[in-house]
Order: structure tokens, then C-alpha cells, then sequence
């Protein structure tokens, strides 16, 4: 019977242990999620103040996703543009 009940407790410590590390989890999940809501608000006000400024907020976008690639693959699309646009006669 001593058997028994050291499992039922060395169960219940697992249990527990698992408990806590899942609930650690979750909460620097959700800690993260807020971050990311503060910095997508900051990226907002931002993009506000580059229009406000003058500026065209689509093609920012459009330099930020060209600068997050490769050298290699901005050339390509580049060069694939140019050629689509001297097919269409632009």
C-alpha cells in the first residue's frame, strides 16, 4: 500500500510540476502578445506620422518587404518586372 500512495503523490508532484510549467508558458505567451499589440500600435502611429509627413504609406510598406530579402531575390523580381513590363508595352 505504500506503493500505491507514493505513486498517487509522486503523480500528483508530476502533476503539478506540469501544471506550473504550462501555466509559465501561457503567461509568457500572453506577456508576448501584449508586447507585439504595443509594438504593432507604435508601427501604426508611425506610419501616421510618415503620412502626415508627406510621405506614401504603400510604398514604405513595399520598401520595408523589399529590404527584408535577399539582395539575389530583389534583383530577380526586379528583372522579372522589367520584362513583364516590356511585354505589356509599358
Amino acid at each position: 500500500m505504500a506503493d500505491a500512495a507514493e505513486k498517487v503523490e509522486e503523480s500528483a508532484q508530476w502533476g503539478n510540476i506540469a501544471a506550473d510549467r504550462l501555466r509559465s508558458l501561457i503567461e509568457r505567451i500572453e506577456r508576448l502578445e501584449e508586447e507585439k499589440k504595443a509594438l504593432s500600435s507604435d508601427i501604426k502611429d508611425i506610419f501616421a506620422e510618415a503620412k502626415s509627413a508627406g510621405f506614401d504609406v504603400k510604398v514604405i510598406r513595399q520598401l520595408i518587404r523589399i529590404r527584408k530579402q535577399e539582395p539575389a531575390e530583389v534583383e530577380e523580381q526586379e528583372t522579372l518586372l522589367d520584362v513583364y513590363r516590356r511585354a505589356l508595352g509599358m
